[in-house]
């Protein structure tokens, strides 16, 4: 048996580009069209209240951050403050997020490379997403951290072209003054409802923000550096995602579109061309690719933390490989669900997914005021407005937002989470126990096979 750990190795650099990878910047072009379709034309209203709402959940992730510096995010955070069974269950519905979305994400790259080489069968591109971006998480975090760092430059950059080109092109037919508009914002014919409606449907743009909470136990000063990574991801893509939003409504005002599905392509086109056509779409292919390995390298953490507590097999989840110190065996156990994705589509894979992140984001913002409570009768003084004033404003939020899913995905997440249930049954006998944990307040080092 050999002792390795998790080594410390990321700043903060390399956790905001780890998280704006686990985002996709560029997924405000993928889903332009519907927003803009929603909001009559207000797409940036609808991501300009969809930051401000995140905002709140961020800052609960970063209080429980800087108290708890350790790997598991939702899950460490429920289970330390509140209860082990609950955070067992809020870990079991966060899995959706965090196992499946990998699986969307790969699905969506292949289904662009198939639209555009049809003789290439779908299977051989998920194959191929999974194999790549398995074997960069396998080798280590700092080899995948270089790798998002190349293809986060190539989307940011294309991301600006995009921005410059749309601007330039409006410039060109108004004049500069048509630069300066209140239509993204107001739309042509939006209503609150609508703009209610579109801001729910871009906050799923942000999910993955509270990624960068799974490396904890690979960054250096995590008490310090990970709130700030939290905020900034948040930050930064908000404003990537309403500054171009802003863009492609002056180029298009309004939200009737031949295909809202494919709006920004039909833009991309008419301000670039067919040159920029193509470099906009090889943009979305890697987009998907650097958000495949982000996605995949959190879920294996996620994994990694609960096999470690022992709530699943510890000598599989919880072990690290003693060459290349990651955890292996959680990484390939999402590479085999992402194998699911040759068989499913797009919007019935993705409906797993935001039931799991709701309520690991509400069960954040409830351990927060939780963790407040327990400090101020402990005679510790805490800051009432980020304890305790913006966690509550987080859970009225995102319920808001959990009630607009559609009835099968509440339908799939409640199954999932019946299935968490019958398992913590039994491993509690009953509920009558806490599930199995590791003391992970100060953990330097775990135990695996050599």
């Amino acid at each position: 048996m050999t002792d390795v750990s998790l080594k410390r190795t990321l700043r903060l650099p390399s956790l905001v580009i780890f998280g704006l990878a686990y985002l996709t910047p560029l997924i405000v072009l993928g889903i332009f069209g519907v927003i803009a379709s929603e909001t009559g034309g207000a797409s940036a209203s609808a991501y300009l209240i969809a930051l401000v709402a995140m905002l709140f959940t961020a800052n609960s992730y970063g209080r429980m951050a800087r108290a708890y510096p350790v790997a598991g995010s939702a899950y460490t955070y429920v289970r330390r403050t509140i209860d082990g069974r609950i955070g067992f269950l809020v870990g079991w519905a966060t899995m959706l997020d965090y196992l499946f979305l990998p699986m969307v994400i790969w699905l969506i790259g292949g289904s662009y490379l198939q639209a555009q080489f049809p003789g290439v069968p779908m299977p051989v591109w998920i194959l191929g997403f999974i194999v790549i971006t398995t074997i960069l998480n396998v080798i280590g975090i700092k080899v995948a951290d270089r790798t998002n760092l190349v293809l986060m430059s190539f989307q940011i950059l294309v991301i600006v072209f995009f921005v410059a080109l749309a601007l330039a092109n409006v410039a060109s037919t108004d004049g500069a003054g048509g630069l300066i508009s209140s239509a993204p914002f107001v739309g042509t014919d939006a209503g609150l409802a609508g703009i209610a409606g579109g801001a729910a449907i871009a906050a799923y743009s942000f999910l993955g923000f509270d990624a960068v909470t799974t490396l904890t136990e690979e960054t250096i000063d995590p008490k310090r550096t990970v709130p700030k990574a939290i905020m900034l991801v948040a930050l930064i893509g908000g404003g990537i995602f309403v500054v171009v939003a802003y863009a492609g409504q002056l180029v298009h005002p309004g939200g009737t579109f031949d295909n809202a599905d494919t709006a920004a392509f039909e833009i991309a086109h008419r301000i670039g061309g067919a040159f920029f056509g193509a470099v906009f779409l090889a943009a979305l292919v890697i987009a998907q690719f650097t958000s495949g390995i982000a996605a995949q390298a959190a879920g294996s953490r996620l994994l990694y933390a609960m096999g470690r507590d022992g709530v699943l097999p510890k000598r599989i989840f919880g072990a690290l490989n003693a060459r290349f110190q990651t955890p292996v065996f959680s990484l390939l156990a999402i590479a085999v669900v992402g194998l699911i994705a040759m068989v499913m589509d797009v919007a019935t894979s993705t409906s797993f997914i935001n039931f799991g992140a709701f309520i690991a984001f509400i069960m954040v913002n409830v351990s927060v005021i939780v963790y407040w409570a327990r400090q101020r009768r402990a005679g510790n003084r805490l800051n009432v407005f980020l304890y305790l004033v913006a966690p509550i404003v987080g859970v009225i939020v995102i319920v808001i937002l959990l009630t607009q899913l559609d009835i099968h995905a509440i339908t799939l997440g409640l199954i999932w989470l019946g299935v968490g249930i019958v398992i913590l049954a039994v491993t509690t006998r009953g509920f009558r126990k806490q599930p199995p944990e590791l003391a992970v307040d100060d953990v330097e080092s775990v135990e695996v096979g050599a």
